[in-house]
Parts: C-alpha cells; structure tokens; sequence
C-alpha cells in the first residue's frame, strides 16, 4: 500500500500549483505546514477510492 501512497501523493503534487493559485486568488495563504493535514485526508480518500474500485474489478471478474 506504502506504493499506492506515492502515487496518490504524486497526483496530489501534480495539481497542487493550480490548487494553489485559487486559493491565491481567493486570498488564502498556502503552506507546506498548512496542507500537510490535507494531504493526509486525500491519501485516505484516495486508498478508499481505490479499494472500492478492487472490490468492484474482483466482484465483475467472477
């Protein structure tokens, strides 16, 4: 799982500029210490999210 965890954090930094931008623009200031608490939550979504589609690929596959 500590594999999927990289990739997930890879996407997550792929669109991380352009999350950044909105909330520059919105007037939110953005930290590395201040997403680290998101970038947990996305991890467990995204574990979830994948998960669901195993379940879901190993269910049509019997």
């Amino acid at each position: 799982m500590q594999d999927k965890n990289m990739e997930f954090m890879q996407i997550a930094m792929k669109y991380l500029p352009e999350a950044k931008q909105q909330l520059d623009q919105s007037g939110i200031e953005l930290s590395m210490d201040m997403i680290q608490p998101f970038m947990n939550m996305f991890t467990q979504v995204m574990n979830e999210a994948y998960e669901l589609g195993r379940k879901d690929a190993l269910e049509e596959n019997k």
